[in-house]
């Protein structure tokens, strides 16, 4: 069976998150989207495992569903732990993303975590914990469990942070590094990026939205072929097999806000290159410069830009269907006639993935207008304009030219 999976995002009792940010608007908004499988999130959260205790039922083995709902999104037992500790002479900050098979596991993990640190604090809890003890804690309540470290490639807060990180898996997990099978590219890399660094070879490149409402849900998701279950979709990455996990979707990494290097008070992004002209200080202030995900992938790589490993599993870039109409019609996104237009591809096309990824240029132009049909191949075709993100600055990806805005006003055509 093939199926789409969300498997990173946050409830609404982690910080800076939506109030729709419980299980019935998730459930909701994957099947707009076309995702089968989210994560729950946030599961070490007290007050959100008694809602998904109360709210869910067992489906397929190790997946649950809604409760006297018709709702089919299936959910996977998922919470984020940030692990902040001093190893090696330096402070790390490292989010490890946890996946369990049952709720007596969670309930076995959080009891361990509870005597470490406060869970009841946020949904993402941050522990005085090395993070391969944490890798131990999980291994040891059930080998079924996972652990994966987080958007593996931000500053601040993952394995590879230029600010927080290491250099070398090894050197965090140490002999426990046999035990991690997958990483999380982020929103600010993607796999091609990953394949320059052999270190990463051994592992599978898992993409996740880390959606902090629903609306965000599916920024990026893997696609499986495999039965629908706990144990396959496990196996189906530790495997890394192409025939069972057969590619991942990705945010343009340059839309991710810590892509390029930048000082974001002083309005300066630069890349890689020109931040080491300048040392990576900041030509206006003087102060050191945010260095971001490319930076940090140029430090690290052993392997020239465009290789890829011979087992690589691959991925594609899509644009969420939203802002290619507000795009297209010259709106914001949350406006009613984005939403309008929305709305009638979704009831036309069964949902959002199956309209980037599936329909027809023709199919799309009887339905709606061929500046939105255009920009919809467009955008699958990764036919875009990029402006890099920077410091905490979200990039900008444009599929339309100024000329060809010029030559398509689509709010005319539209609403005039």
């Amino acid at each position: 069976m093939k199926f789409l999976a969300d498997l990173h995002i946050h409830s609404k009792y982690s910080r800076a998150t939506s109030s729709q940010a419980d299980l019935e608007h998730y459930a909701e908004k994957a099947e707009e989207k076309g995702i089968d499988v989210i994560g729950t999130g946030d599961f070490t959260h007290p007050q959100w495992l008694q809602e998904i205790k109360e709210k869910l039922e067992p489906a397929e083995p190790g997946l649950f569903k809604l409760k006297n709902s018709k709702n089919e999104t299936r959910f996977i037992l998922t919470s984020e732990i940030s692990c902040i500790y001093s190893k090696n002479g330096a402070v790390r900050k490292i989010h490890l993303l946890i996946l369990a098979p049952s709720i007596e596991v969670v309930e076995k993990i959080n009891a361990q975590l509870g005597w470490i640190g406060n869970l009841k604090a946020d949904g993402r809890p941050t522990l005085g914990l090395d993070a391969k003890e944490l890798l131990k804690i999980v291994l040891n309540t059930s080998k079924d469990a996972m652990v994966i470290p987080a958007h593996i490639w931000t500053p601040w807060f993952s394995l590879f942070g230029s600010r927080s990180g290491f250099d070398s898996l090894e050197e965090c997990f140490e002999e426990y590094t046999k035990y991690i099978y997958a990483a999380e590219t982020g929103l600010s890399a993607d796999p091609k990026m990953c394949w320059r660094v052999s270190d990463l070879d051994k592992l599978t490149l898992v993409s996740n939205s880390d959606a902090h409402s629903p609306e965000k849900l599916g920024r990026e998701v893997n696609v499986f072929d495999t039965e629908l279950n706990y144990h396959s979709i496990i196996e189906a990455i530790k495997n890394k097999d192409k025939a069972k996990f057969l590619y991942t979707i990705e945010f343009y990494p340059e839309e991710g806000k810590y892509h390029y290097d930048g000082h974001r008070n002083c309005g300066v992004r630069v890349s890689p290159k020109e931040a080491k002209k300048y040392n990576n200080i900041c030509p206006v202030c003087g102060k050191p410069l945010t260095l971001g995900v490319l930076h940090r992938v140029e430090e690290l790589a052993d392997r020239e830009e465009g290789f890829v490993p011979p087992d690589a599993i691959p991925y594609k870039s899509l644009i969420p269907l939203k802002e290619i109409i507000a795009e297209a019609l010259s709106y914001g996104t949350a406006t009613k006639e984005v939403e309008k237009e929305y709305k009638k591809l979704i009831s036309h096309f069964k949902n959002e993935f199956n309209i980037l990824l599936n329909v027809s240029f023709q199919d799309l132009k009887n339905i709606t207008l061929p500046e939105i049909a255009q920009g919809i191949i467009k955008a699958r075709n990764g036919e875009v304009y990029i402006e890099p993100g920077y410091d905490g600055v979200f990039g900008k990806i444009r599929i339309f030219s100024p000329q060809e805005k010029q030559k398509a006003p689509g709010q005319t055509t539209l609403f005039g």
